[in-house]
């Protein structure tokens, strides 16, 4: 496999919804992690702790959450017992965020032919997220609970670091932040501390180029756009 730059790295980048069964060793994962952990994090704190889950713990963790997750499509009321420990997203939705978020949903849907309104088939392609999209791995991150705000940042960055160097083995991932509603199933299944908070998962594996899902690419603003110069 030829060598990816930098800049093709992170413009080949993307969050694969369909993957191979192909295995990754333990190597090259943590590969991946030692690159990933020369992050920037303020005063060197590093926040970031990773389980990575496989084989059949794998597997069963995906059961449970997709038992909880369909459990909630057949009485709404349960979702109250599962709840994210922070707020990804903004509690009231305003332009121009909420019309990225229609045309990534409506772009997508389009593709797998899915109408708007079809609720059945809408459940089943959010359901493939807890089953980790196919992946051979999945990855869960968790932080401190008591560390700031700042922390989240240097995470960000660890994680864009976690994407990019994959990219780099000829691997792909999806960051999902779905799985943060079912912390309480998942941080017990993992060995999880009381002290600790999950910030997302990640699938990592092979993308499988012949599903159609992978051929849904997200578009960007561009920098014109969004950068102010100031003289």
């Amino acid at each position: 496999m030829k060598a990816l730059t930098p800049a093709e790295a992170i413009t080949s980048r993307m969050s694969v919804r369909a993957f191979t069964k192909e295995a990754i060793s333990k190597e090259t994962v943590l590969k991946l992690l030692n690159i990933s952990a020369r992050a920037p994090s303020g005063t060197n704190t590093q926040p970031w702790k990773a389980y990575v889950v496989e084989g059949k713990a794998l597997d069963d963790l995906c059961k449970k959450v997709c038992t909880a997750y369909d459990d909630i499509a057949l009485n709404p009321e349960l979702a109250k017992e599962y709840q994210s420990a922070y707020d990804y997203y903004p509690t009231k939705w305003f332009s121009p965020y909420i019309d990225r978020r229609r045309e990534n949903g409506w772009c997508l849907y389009g593709l797998l032919g899915i109408a708007k309104g079809d609720k059945d088939k809408m459940h089943a392609q959010h359901r493939k997220n807890f089953e980790a999209f196919g992946a051979p791995v999945c990855i869960f991150f968790t932080v401190d609970k008591e560390l700031g705000r700042g922390s989240m940042l240097d995470y960000g960055m660890f994680l864009q670091n976690m994407m990019i160097a994959a990219r780099g083995e000829g691997l792909d991932t999806c960051p999902q932040a779905a799985w943060n509603d079912y912390a309480k199933i998942i941080l017990p299944c993992i060995g999880a501390k009381e002290n600790e908070m999950l910030v997302c998962g990640m699938a990592l594996g092979y993308a499988d180029k012949n599903a159609l899902v992978n051929s849904f690419h997200t578009p960007r603003v561009s920098a014109e756009e969004f950068t102010t110069w100031v003289k």
